[in-house]
């Protein structure tokens, strides 16, 4: 006999937690299914850049002050190497305590299980969907977990991480980069307190985020360099993103472990399935510039939460209750997407036009408060901002 729910949650990492704490308080039946078990859950060992707006979901959350080991951003300086354009974004001169927070992703997903206890929603780990399929009144479910096959039926399925259940019948929409990026956590002699550094070059954008007693890096190259860096002793290493990043934050010191992966513009289809919705990076997967994709994910969670609360209860995975909550997504995932593809397609040349053009064009905005605050909040709270 095959259970039922109102609602399954393909995905336990962040975004699918937390559609289920925003849900919890619903009277609806929920299942979570995390193909992961709990313990590679949680030693995922990235680091998150959240967004001012995301700190204000998650305390919506009840979660935000049970997160420990956050990193401030109260100002990020963007430039351009080898070249005199440059802006400084500050908290002070756009009316907010902090821009942004870096903190561990284990310390998120910590927090998000932890606000979760007492809940009524079924969490299963190590639980790996095999098939999605929608039905006459809502999808259908085949799933492995502790050795057995298992089918659930429920009105709405959320497909809150990866979203390759589909690719199959619906191809999304793929954009190659030709880019790889390098992450790791360094320490130098002068870090700069809460702030963080965007530095755009020829091979991609560099960037610095503060992080306990240094910085997490994200670095991209093509990935031929990509994977020639990862070989590269420490010394060398840090010898090569000294001379790539300049000497804002001083001598390079010490290398954490050094991971890499693919970047691309990952975009699923823009049709309504049937009692089927995809959140977070199986919706959309961007590149990490201006770091965007989590922090929309976060609010494709929020904002389909709300959908689910406002609707009648008859109709709870509907293709009008799925088309409204897409259509209400649709312009902050847009402009969110044509922003980091704008800006990579930008700033990663070195044309001697463009560069020139760029060079007054980081000089002009520098020097436009109103312009600054404009962009700054977009990249803080999306098209609400």
């Amino acid at each position: 006999m095959n259970a039922h729910c109102d609602i399954a949650i393909i995905g336990g990492g962040p975004v699918g937690n937390a559609l289920m704490l925003a849900l919890r308080d619903s009277g609806l039946r929920i299942t979570m299914l995390e193909a992961r078990t709990i313990e590679k859950v949680s030693t995922d060992p990235r680091a998150l850049a959240l967004s001012s707006g995301s700190r204000q979901l998650l305390e919506r959350l009840g979660v935000w002050e049970g997160i420990t080991q956050v990193s401030l951003i109260k100002t990020i300086h963007v430039s351009q190497k080898n070249s005199f354009g440059r802006t400084l974004l500050r908290a002070e001169e756009l009316e907010v305590s902090e821009l942004g927070y870096v903190l561990p992703y284990t310390a998120l997903q910590n927090a998000l299980q932890s606000a979760s206890k007492g809940s009524t929603t079924t969490c299963l780990t190590g639980a790996a969907v095999t098939q999605l399929q929608s039905t006459a009144n809502g999808a259908s479910i085949n799933y492995h977990h502790a050795g057995q096959d298992h089918q659930l039926e429920a009105r709405l399925a959320v497909v809150a991480d990866g979203g390759k259940l589909l690719e199959a019948t619906h191809p999304p929409e793929i954009r190659d980069y030709g880019q790889s990026a390098i992450i790791a956590h360094v320490t130098c002699t002068h870090p700069q307190p809460d702030t963080a550094f965007e530095r755009f070059t020829m091979q991609g954008p560099l960037a610095l985020l503060p992080f306990r007693d240094g910085y997490e890096l994200v670095w991209t190259a093509t990935h031929e360099m990509a994977q020639e860096m990862l070989h590269w002793n420490d010394e060398t290493f840090l010898t090569q993103l000294h001379q790539h990043f300049g000497d804002r934050a001083g001598k390079f010191l010490t290398l954490g472990q050094r991971t890499c992966f693919p970047l691309r513009l990952k975009r699923a289809p823009e049709i309504t399935l049937p009692h089927t919705v995809l959140i977070g990076n199986a919706a959309q997967t961007l590149h990490p510039v201006a770091g965007q994709g989590f922090n929309m994910g976060l609010r494709d969670a929020w904002e389909l939460a709300q959908a689910i609360l406002d609707c009648e209860p008859e109709a709870l995975g509907s293709d009008a209750m799925l088309a409204n909550y897409r259509k209400q997504r649709q312009l902050d995932r847009r402009a969110g997407m044509h922003f980091t593809d704008g800006l990579v397609r930008l700033f990663s040349n070195d044309l001697l036009l463009l560069k020139s053009g760029r060079a007054a064009a980081l000089t002009i905005l520098d020097c436009l408060p109103g312009a600054k605050k404009f962009v700054a909040r977009r990249m803080m709270f999306g098209t609400n901002g």
